[in-house]
């Protein structure tokens, strides 16, 4: 499968799938749907429009745009037409917009909405290579200006005679080395890198995840709900479509939680974060509940975490634990999984460091979380866990075809058909990403004896004290974010005499916390400056670090009153926080925390 390519692969499958349901989304409050055929048929209508519009071959069209059906057709329309799609976060600035458009090349520009419409509207003046912006929102007023076009208006391009036998003359002519899309990822400089995966990177990482993952196929229910214009999202994706698992488009990530129940999916992939607070919102209600119900949950949490266990090592329940576990699974454990619409199977989770007490909450749960390590140059996953025998605080081993080895500083180095082709137009940048043909990824981490890897941190995130200790940031934080009263944490060090941290509670567990013990406030404010609640974190952070050295042990701390947030510039789009941009942000209040107390 490797030697072949993507778009044609997947026109072949779908010819044969019918009117079995492919995509869902939500129209004027209802979810909808398309089966495959229409699928099918609009890849192939949005081919045949790229070729009329006359561009060429290996050309780069731009996404940009939240989640929905019209971005996947798009982007497999235009590898059809033998083009190459780069993504464009939906929440991009007008500049990062620009700058992507332009060292891209790109011929053509989908937008998703009027937000998106206006931002490529400004970032293509002086880009005279940029022939037409098309909008997906069909409410959205278009200007009269020669290059605006709706999606209608579009597709009825590829009407033109000779469209369709120089789209399929195009799809005969694609290749396995052909580029399949430009990821633009940061650079060291802050200036973006445009990752080059080829054809073959995805079909190489289709096989090995079918070697890898329990298999999925018609039946199964996908929700999209991370940006598409992320590798994680976008690959999986892929996978669907190669699969034949129906993917349902939600366009505002915010709207997950009420979206789980609707779709109810059966895999679906997620960042640690979503993770992170689904298991604060489910501790906030045990917290909150009687002494009764709290036993209750405690032992059927035990309860399912003996039986994951026994299926993590390859033992079945036996008669005894079997019926515990019923009990345990019909009083509680299926009103978690109800959380997420009762009938996931597994997530496949990574894009950050998930907390192991977390992922065996989920287990227990009857929720397997197939965490694992990537990043874009590796055509998003380079190693996931096993259905058994993985081990917790690790990312599993490498996907079968893919080799790691520990390199200098114990960094962790990548061989294999799904490492990128190299970064557009920076051939310097590219050379140094590799050492004697093995992708440099930037981050350290060990392999364990049975080839599990643990990854530390970034190498550049490591902090170094001023007393010449090195800290991992990713170790003192996870630490933290098991704590049902714990939101998020920064931690902050590097060049300093000790460790600090930046925590934003778990409100709502802290206020029920609050008003068990009578603790007045009247705002967040308030609350957080009460003697009561800094005691409380001090003896948790105090515990929870009983397993780091001393240098590594948070010494002071400040509660935060907000969210760290994308909009605000403090999280990226993986949901992890950029430790730069808050210590700078933070920078008197981080101060303070170094005072001479």
């Amino acid at each position: 499968m490797a030697e072949s390519h993507f778009a044609r692969e997947l026109l072949h499958r779908l010819e044969s799938r019918g009117s079995g349901p492919a995509f869902r989304f939500q129209e004027g409050g209802e979810w909808k749907t398309w089966d495959w055929d229409r699928v099918r048929e609009g890849i192939e209508s949005v081919a045949r429009s790229l070729v009329a519009l006359g561009v060429p071959e290996l050309a780069s069209v731009a996404l940009f745009s939240p989640n929905r059906p019209e971005w996947t057709l798009c982007d497999v329309g235009a590898l059809a037409a033998r083009c190459v799609p780069v993504p464009i976060y939906p929440t991009n600035t007008v500049k990062q917009a620009a700058y992507i458009l332009a060292d891209a090349d790109a011929r053509v520009c989908f937008a998703g909405g009027a937000e998106q419409y206006e931002k490529a509207l400004a970032a293509a003046e002086g880009l005279p290579g940029l022939k037409r912006i098309v909008v997906f929102d069909p409410s959205v007023p278009l200007r009269d200006d020669g290059r605006s076009l709706s999606f209608a208006q579009f597709l009825k391009l590829g009407e033109a005679p000779g469209a369709r036998e120089e789209a399929r003359a195009r799809l005969d002519r694609g290749a396995p080395e052909d580029l399949l899309t430009i990821i633009y990822t940061s650079g060291t400089t802050g200036e973006p890198k445009g990752v080059m995966l080829t054809h073959s990177n995805i079909l190489a990482c289709f096989e090995a995840h079918e070697r890898r993952l329990p298999p999925t196929g018609p039946g199964d229910v996908s929700l999209c709900f991370l940006p598409l214009s992320h590798v994680f999202e976008r690959c999986w994706t892929y996978y669907n479509l190669h699969r034949g698992v129906e993917n349902a488009y939600l366009e505002d990530p915010k709207q997950v939680a009420a979206a789980l129940p609707a779709v109810r999916p059966t895999v679906m992939c997620a960042v640690p974060r979503f993770y992170e607070k689904v298991y604060g919102a489910v501790m906030t209600k045990v917290q909150a509940a009687p002494l009764p119900r709290r036993a209750l949950f405690r032992w059927a949490l035990r309860t399912g975490a003996e039986a994951a266990e026994r299926r993590r090592v390859g033992a079945g329940l036996g008669p005894w634990l079997g019926l515990r576990h019923r009990l345990a699974d019909g009083l509680v454990l299926k009103k978690l999984r109800a959380l997420t619409g009762g009938r996931v199977r597994y997530f496949p989770c990574a894009g950050a460091p998930l907390a192991p007490e977390i992922e065996r909450f989920f287990d227990a749960a009857g929720m397997f979380v197939a965490y694992g390590y990537g990043l874009t140059e590796t055509t998003a996953t380079v190693s996931v866990h096993e259905w058994t025998g993985f081990e917790y605080g690790t990312v599993g081993k490498p996907l079968p075809g893919v080799e790691v080895r520990i390199g200098e500083g114990g960094e962790i180095q990548v061989r294999g058909a799904t490492v990128m082709k190299g970064y557009y137009n920076k051939p310097e940048e590219t050379a140094e990403a590799f050492v004697d043909g093995w992708f440099r990824t930037g981050d350290a981490g060990e392999i364990d004896a049975g080839g599990r890897i643990a990854v530390t941190d970034r190498i550049k995130d490591l902090i170094k004290t001023s007393g010449g200790k090195y800290v991992a940031p990713q170790a003192v934080e996870m630490a933290l974010l098991g704590d049902p009263l714990v939101e998020q944490v920064a931690v902050i060090g590097e060049r300093r005499k000790y460790i600090t941290a930046l925590i934003v509670p778990n409100f709502p567990a802290l206020e029920e916390w609050a008003r068990d013990r009578g603790v007045e406030f009247s705002d967040r404010d308030s609350l957080l400056c009460h003697p009561e609640v800094k005691a409380v974190y001090e003896r948790r952070i105090r515990r929870r670090s009983h397993d780091l050295a001393p240098y590594e042990q948070i010494k002071r701390f400040a509660l935060l009153p907000k969210e760290f947030s994308q909009e605000a510039g403090e999280l990226t789009p993986t949901m992890k926080v950029k430790r730069k941009e808050v210590a700078e942000k933070y920078a008197d209040l981080i101060e303070t925390l170094y005072r001479e107390a």
